[in-house]
This record gives C-alpha cells, sequence and structure tokens, in this order.
C-alpha cells in the first residue's frame, strides 16, 4: 500500500519584534509568494493571509517534510524574497502550529481573510495567547521576545 494522509496545519508568525516590515501594498504579493513555496514543498496552501506584522498560513504538511523543515524553508524564501522590497526585513524566530480538523478547514480560512478586521480589536500577541490557551499549549511571555 501506498503511503497516504493528509495532515492540515495553521502557521502562524510574525516578523522581528512584530515590527510592521510589509508594506500594505505587498501583502497580497508575500502572501501569493508563500502559496507558491509551499506549492513547490507538496504542501496544499487553502490560504496564506496576515497583516504588516505577521503571516497565517491554513495548508498540508507533505508526506517528506517535518513541519519545522517546511517553516525554516519558507521562512527563508520569503524573507530573501522580502529583502529586495525591504531591505531590513526578517522574520521572528519561533512560530506557532496547530493542528486543524477538516471541519474546521473553512472556518480558518474564514478568520484568516478577515485578518485585518480582527486586529483592529486584538493584538498579534493577545491573538497567539488565544490560540494556545484554546490548544491547550502552554505560553510563557518569553516565548514572543525570541
Amino acid at each position: 500500500m501506498s503511503s497516504l494522509g493528509k495532515i492540515l496545519l495553521h502557521f502562524v508568525f510574525s516578523t522581528k519584534n512584530r515590527t510592521n516590515l510589509i508594506p500594505s501594498n505587498q501583502l497580497a504579493q508575500l502572501h501569493a509568494y508563500i502559496a507558491g513555496s509551499l506549492r513547490n514543498h507538496e504542501s496544499q496552501a487553502f490560504r496564506v493571509g496576515g497583516t504588516e506584522n505577521h503571516i497565517h498560513i491554513a495548508c498540508t504538511l507533505p508526506r517528506t517534510i517535518t513541519t519545522a523543515k517546511l517553516m525554516e524553508e519558507i521562512k527563508r524564501s520569503s524573507s530573501k524574497w522580502m529583502k529586495q522590497f525591504e531591505p531590513d526585513f526578517s522574520w521572528q524566530d519561533g512560530y506557532g502550529v496547530f493542528s486543524v480538523s477538516h471541519s474546521q478547514l473553512e472556518k480558518l480560512i474564514g478568520y484568516i481573510d478577515r485578518q485585518a478586521e480582527h486586529h483592529k480589536q486584538f493584538s498579534f500577541i493577545d491573538e497567539l495567547k488565544l490560540m494556545c490557551d484554546r490548544y491547550g499549549v502552554s505560553f510563557e511571555d518569553t516565548h514572543i521576545m525570541r
């Protein structure tokens, strides 16, 4: 039998020090670039979105790569791409990753699509704390300072 499976993930990661380093006129292009990079790594990108200081990704985990390696490759290539527009661009170390039930995928996609609206009420840090709480992930404020 061939190896089969479909693991859905929700990634979230920020710019260095959560600074607004992604110009609003570059957001859509960056999201498209990241989606293409995910496809190049055999990951199905359902949605890439975010704001000027962080990114959310709904995607599949490829069978042949670890979560950490996938994120390393996505952050490395997108950082290199962004430096052509913003020479001081860099991502913060680390990321959040959460498993997603297939039945919740559409809800996650809607959530990613509404990021600009969502962040009129919640900061990135508040959002990350809430996600960690929902998933039972221990969260220390020092996690976001790296």
